[in-house]
């Protein structure tokens, strides 16, 4: 059989309410709104109320994406989360979102990628309909990367934001030649430490010594990062035109992960990409992990940007490290 498989049927998308804008860090980190723009792109982000956590801002994102599927929750067999924050250690945070939109023969599970989780999501449902075990799936991906940001941490702490993006896959018609043409993902775990939570899950539970040490926060290396980043997404980039059969000259749209404006455009440098063809609102919501690409996705979409026989790709990279690629004829 010949790609594609599915097709995106439906987008939806959910940010919190509350802005946060560089101008709030000058008043307790030693930073600039000027700094912070110039070194990252970043205007402001969105910070979850207390009582918000993934599975409650997927909810509406997720019945989005189902009306503009011309679904209902019932109709879908699976739901993938793609998350670095998930509601509980157990149960997954799927099977809450589950619960909170009926949708009731759904399976429900986690993916853990990090910042490449909505594309190892898609990668995953597109082989649940492949094999006919699905054919309709829920991918989201969402995250409330305030719960485990230092604020003290002004490497960090002005990076992040929370969201939720939810995409419906759909098993493409026969002879289809709009849907998801090619992916693409990989991982490399010996440089694990380099983005990383060193404590609170089983090799190192919270105790009165992780929280005093604060080490319950996200740590990153920050050049280290940024080098592997720009590196690996480039080989990204490179391998699903190379799978689509297609070239770079053929795209229409780039929505990379939205971690930073120069790994975004030294990523549009290597694959040749120019910058009127980038979505990027980094500057809107700052880096918000496995949310930022079906966010950007959705974005593109309500704004006019991504039209119906549109080649979009789609790349990013995570903590694992994780990265990955997916060309879409939309």
């Amino acid at each position: 059989m010949q790609r594609p498989f599915v097709y995106l049927a439906g987008l939806g998308v959910h940010v919190p309410d509350r802005i946060v804008t560089n101008r709030d860090f000058e008043a307790r980190l030693e930073t600039s709104d000027q700094w912070i723009v110039e070194r990252t792109g970043i205007r402001e982000r969105r910070y979850a109320a207390v009582d918000e956590t993934v599975a409650t801002m997927a909810r509406g994102a997720s019945l989005m994406a189902l009306q503009r599927a011309g679904l209902a929750p019932g109709d879908l067999d699976a739901i993938i989360v793609a998350t670095a924050t998930p509601d509980h250690i157990i149960p997954s945070t799927a099977c809450y979102v589950q619960a909170l939109i009926g949708a009731e023969k759904a399976a429900a599970f986690d993916i853990g990628a990090a910042c490449s989780g909505f594309i190892y999501g898609l990668t995953v449902a597109e082989g649940l309909i492949a094999c006919g075990q699905a054919e309709h799936v829920l991918v989201i991906g969402g995250e409330k990367l305030t719960s485990i940001t230092d604020q003290q941490d002004r490497s960090t702490a002005i990076l992040f934001g929370d969201g939720v993006g939810a995409a419906v896959l759909s098993r493409a018609p026969t002879g289809a030649t709009r849907g998801l043409l090619s992916s693409f993902i990989k991982s490399d775990g010996r440089l694990a430490e380099l983005l990383y939570v060193p404590s609170g899950g089983s090799a190192d539970p919270i105790s009165e010594k992780v929280l005093r040490e604060r080490t319950h926060y996200m740590k990153m290396a920050g050049r280290e990062v940024f080098k592997h980043a720009v590196l690996t997404m480039a080989e990204a980039c490179d391998e699903a035109i190379r799978r689509a059969g297609i070239t770079a000259e053929d795209l229409d749209l780039l929505v990379p992960h939205q971690a930073n404006i120069r790994i975004i455009d030294s990523t549009a440098k290597h694959a040749g990409i120019p910058r009127e063809k980038i979505v990027v609102t980094v500057d809107r919501y700052g880096n918000t992990s496995a949310a930022s690409i079906p966010m950007a996705l959705a974005h593109a979409e309500s704004t006019g940007r991504l039209k119906p026989g549109m080649l979009v790709m789609l790349v990013a990279f995570g903590a694992g490290f994780t990265w990955g690629s997916a060309v879409i004829r939309w």
